[in-house]
C-alpha cells in the first residue's frame, strides 16, 4: 500500500488509487490506536490520583497531598505546546509516521514509569521528582500526539470522506477517558481501598504501558502520507514558514479557544459542577456522565459526515454560534434542575452542540495549512490555545464559584464561542479554497 503524497494544486496528498476503502480504515484504527491510549494514560493519572498521593506526597494533609498531585496533572498541560512544536516539526521533516511513532512510545515509557515508581518512603523526595518527569514526558506526548495524528488522519482519509474517517480522533479520545473510569470502576469493586492505596493504583498505569506497545505495533504498519519532496523541503517543518500563514494560525487559535474551552466544561468540569452547584450525589453523576459520554462518542461519525455534506465553515458556525447562543442559558438552567434525568438531558443538549466542532476538530485546522508545515500547523496553535483555555477551564470555573459569582464563568465560555464564530464566518469555504481538497488559496 502507497500512501504516498505528491503536490497537487493546493498541495493536497493524493492517496494512491490502489489503496482500498478496506486499507483506509485500517490505517485510521492504527493511527486512532495511539490516540486512545494515549489520552488514557493521561486521564488514567486523575482518576487514580487520589489512591497515590500520599505515596508521593508525605503531609498530614490530605488536601494538600491531592494539591500537590493536581499541580503535577496541570504540568502536563503546559507541556502540550513543547509536544506540538517538537512532533509537529519531526512529522513535517521525518514524516507522520516517525512522528506517531515516537509520540506513543514517550507515553508508554511516562506510564510504565509511573506503574512501577518507588514511593517516598522508599527513595525520598527523588519519588515526586521522578512522577513530574513522567507526567511532563505524558504532556509532551499528548501535545505532540495530536496535530500529527490529525494530519496523517485527514491525509489519509481521501476526499469525500475525510470528515466521516477523521471523526475517530475524537472517538478514541472520547473512548480512552470512558476505559479510564472503567478500569478504575473495576478496579474500585475488585480491590478494598487498603489494597488499591498500598498497590492496586499502579495496575492502569501499566495496563496503559502494554496497550502502548499493541498501538506501537500496529502504527509501525503504517504507510507514510508525505512524500519524501516535502519533507525534503527547506519549508518543512520551519516556524518561520509557519508564521506566513497568519490568517490559518489564528483561525486555529480561536477555534481551539472556543472549542476546547467549551469540551472541557461540558466533559471533564461537568462532573464537579453537577456535584457542586447542582447538588447530585456522587453515583447519579458518575452515571450520567458515563452514559452521556458514550453517547456524544456514537455522535462523532455522524456529525463526521455531516461535515462532508455541508462542508467544515457550516459545521464551524453552526458549534460557535449554538455555544455563543446557548451557553448562558443551558448552563444557568442546569444549575437549578433538580433531577437527574433533566440534568442528563441538558448535558446531553451541551455535548450535541459540542459535536458540530469535536468530530472536525483535527480536519477543519488540517485544510488550512499546506502540507509543508501542516502538522507543525495543527498542533503547535492547538496546543497553545488548548493549555491557556481548555487545560485551565475547571481553575476559572472554580475562581468564579469562589468569589460567588459563578454566572460570570458561562458568560467567559459564551464569549469565547463568540470568537470562534467570528473566525468561523471569516474562514473561506475549505471545499474551495482549501489545502487538502481545494484550490490551495487560502490567504496567508
Amino acid at each position: 500500500m502507497n500512501l504516498a503524497a505528491h503536490a497537487v494544486p493546493g498541495d493536497a496528498p493524493v492517496v494512491a488509487a490502489t489503496t482500498t476503502d478496506r486499507q483506509k480504515i485500517k490505517a485510521i484504527m492504527a493511527a486512532s490506536s495511539g490516540n486512545l491510549v494515549e489520552w488514557y494514560d493521561f486521564y488514567a493519572y486523575a482518576f487514580t490520583s487520589i489512591y497515590f498521593a500520599s505515596a508521593f506526597f508525605p503531609s498530614s494533609s490530605p488536601t494538600g497531598q491531592l494539591l500537590a498531585t493536581a499541580g503535577i496533572f496541570a504540568v502536563g498541560f503546559f507541556m502540550r505546546p513543547l509536544g506540538g512544536w517538537i512532533f509537529g516539526r519531526l512529522a513535517d521533516k521525518r514524516g507522520r509516521k516517525a512522528s506517531m511513532l515516537v509520540s506513543v512510545l514517550l507515553m508508554c515509557a511516562g506510564s510504565l514509569l509511573i506503574g512501577i515508581l518507588p514511593t517516598y518512603e522508599t527513595i525520598g523526595v527523588l519519588a515526586p521528582v521522578l512522577l513530574l518527569v513522567a507526567r511532563l514526558a505524558q504532556g509532551l506526548s499528548v501535545g505532540g500526539e495530536y496535530g500529527t495524528a490529525a494530519t496523517y488522519m485527514s491525509e489519509v482519509a481521501g476526499p469525500g470522506r475525510r470528515g466521516f474517517l477523521s471523526s475517530f480522533q475524537y472517538v478514541t479520545l472520547i473512548g480512552g477517558q470512558l476505559l479510564a473510569v472503567l478500569v478504575v470502576f473495576a478496579l474500585q469493586h475488585l480491590l478494598p481501598v487498603e489494597e488499591m492505596r498500598a498497590w492496586g493504583w499502579r495496575i492502569p498505569f501499566l495496563l496503559g504501558a502494554v496497550a502502548a506497545i499493541v498501538a506501537l505495533f500496529l502504527r509501525s504498519s503504517l504507510e507514510e502520507t508525505a512524500s519524501d519532496e516535502t519533507m525534503q523541503s527547506k519549508e518543512a517543518g520551519s516556524l518561520r514558514a509557519l508564521l506566513q500563514h497568519k490568517r490559518a494560525l489564528l483561525i486555529t487559535l480561536a477555534f481551539t479557544m472556543g472549542g476546547s474551552l467549551y469540551f472541557y466544561t461540558m466533559t471533564t468540569y461537568m462532573q464537579k459542577f453537577l456535584v457542586n452547584t447542582v447538588k447530585l450525589d456522587l453515583k447519579s453523576v458518575s452515571t450520567v456522565m458515563t452514559l452521556a459520554l458514550i453517547a456524544f462518542m456514537l455522535l462523532q461519525p455522524l456529525f463526521g459526515i455531516l461535515s462532508d455534506r455541508i462542508g467544515r465553515r457550516n459545521n464551524m458556525i453552526l458549534f460557535s454560534g449554538l455555544a455563543m447562543v446557548g451557553a448562558v442559558p443551558l448552563l444557568s438552567t442546569l444549575s437549578v434542575v433538580d433531577n437527574v434525568y433533566a440534568a442528563f438531558a441538558l448535558v446531553l443538549v451541551g455535548l450535541v452542540i459540542a459535536t458540530f466542532y469535536t468530530s472536525i476538530s483535527g480536519v477543519v485546522k488540517a485544510e488550512l495549512f499546506p502540507v509543508e508545515v501542516r502538522a507543525l500547523g495543527v498542533g503547535l496553535p492547538y496546543a497553545i490555545a488548548n493549555a491557556l483555555f481548555g487545560g485551565t477551564a475547571e481553575y476559572v470555573a472554580l475562581s468564579f464559584k469562589n468569589y460567588g459569582n459563578e454566572s460570570l464563568f458561562f458568560w467567559y465560555v459564551a464569549a469565547m464561542a463568540a470568537v470562534a464564530f467570528a473566525a468561523s464566518l471569516w474562514m473561506p469555504d475549505t471545499r474551495k479554497y482549501g489545502y487538502l481538497d481545494g484550490n490551495g488559496r487560502l490567504s496567508g
